[in-house]
């Protein structure tokens, strides 16, 4: 996942980032709400955590602007504000859950895990073949029908460019261009194993070999 982090305590914004990174997720931490505000207008994000007194733009109404943009990034206040009247505010900015400071980590975990589970958010590292089949770019392993195999960084690359480019064939001469630096570029021989291996692993009718063209990927 792609986490925005507003956190104006430093100490507990590194415990939080550090804790959040070990568990795989992509993380921009930031310390003042227009910091914050800055960044969730030119990228996207999977969920957000706001702390609530936050130097300039405060957690609430930050969440509020955003809302009124019809943003609905999911988000979790981690406020110290424990009263009633304080989580109903939150919820009335929009919020979809609410963590009350201090707080254990496995409890942050368990509720953006509830998140994921209710807004179906799927991690960025992982890509969706078909049923039963997806890669895990970042960990380099396709999980088919539940069994994990390992593959090399460079066939997790190509397998990307040929999803990403699933509406037309790829030839050999376009993956070296486009995966490897000059000064490294392979023989065709070599992109032809990886290429193999994927097949191998995947199934010939998941990469079509267009002969004398080059391979597309079958997307399903």
């Amino acid at each position: 996942m792609k986490i925005l982090l507003l956190e104006d305590d430093l100490i507990l914004n590194e415990i939080i980032e550090e804790y959040l990174i070990s568990q795989n997720n992509e993380v921009i931490s930031t310390f003042d709400g227009n910091e914050a505000e800055d960044y969730l207008y030119s990228q996207t994000f999977d969920l957000l955590l706001l702390d609530v007194n936050v130097p300039e733009l405060n957690g609430f109404e930050l969440l509020r602007n955003l809302r009124a943009q019809n943003i609905k990034t999911p988000a979790i206040f981690i406020t110290s504000l424990n009263m009633a009247d304080d989580m109903q505010k939150g919820f009335d900015s929009g919020c979809d859950d609410y963590i009350k400071k201090p707080f254990e980590l496995k409890e942050l975990d368990i509720r953006i895990n509830n998140i994921k589970r209710l807004f179906n958010i799927t991690p960025t590292n992982i890509i969706i073949l078909e049923k039963d089949l997806l890669l895990d770019t970042q960990n380099l392993y396709i999980l088919k029908e539940d069994k994990k195999i390992h593959i090399a960084k460079k066939e997790s690359e190509v397998l990307q460019y040929l999803i990403n480019n699933s509406r037309k064939t790829v030839s050999i001469e376009e993956l070296s261009l486009n995966l490897w630096a000059y000064e490294e570029t392979p023989n065709a021989s070599t992109i032809r194993t990886y290429i193999k291996n994927l097949r191998k692993i995947l199934g010939e009718e998941q990469i079509l070999n267009i002969r004398g063209v080059g391979y597309r990927f079958n997307k399903k």
